[in-house]
């Protein structure tokens, strides 16, 4: 990948978490109020978990562009964090925080889906 390329998506990922630092510091949704009204009350718990989901998933995608900034950083981005293989390029230009190559990503995904491996662990999985 050429230097141009790499500064191209370090600015990408940049921007991205600059765009996370700002959303996810919006917990404005998740403050518990109390209302009269039974109906008020689901309704204002339901939007404090969606709220809270989003916050969660902020916080995952924040941690994966840090630590995709922190592989350029090292000199080890586009390596596959599991088998060691170069990322495609393709797949670093749409997804620039990805840590793994498709069929080792494909491979975490079912882990996860069959309960074997929780977020925390996939990163463990490196080989």
């Amino acid at each position: 990948m050429s230097n141009k390329q790499m500064n191209d998506i370090k600015k990408a990922l940049e921007a991205k978490r600059d765009e996370l630092l700002t959303s996810t510091g919006d917990r404005e949704e998740i403050l518990i109020e109390h209302a009269a009204e039974e109906f008020d009350r689901l309704q204002q718990q339901l939007n404090r978990e969606v709220a809270i989901r989003n916050l969660d998933r902020g916080s995952t995608l924040l941690k994966q562009v840090q630590a995709a900034l922190s592989r350029m950083e090292e000199e080890t981005f586009g390596i596959c964090l599991r088998c060691d293989e170069a990322i495609p390029e393709r797949r670093l230009k749409a997804l620039p925080w990805a840590a793994y190559c498709v069929p080792c990503q494909e491979f975490i995904d079912r882990q996860r889906a069959a309960g074997a491996v929780d977020d925390d662990e996939a990163g463990d999985m490196a080989a």
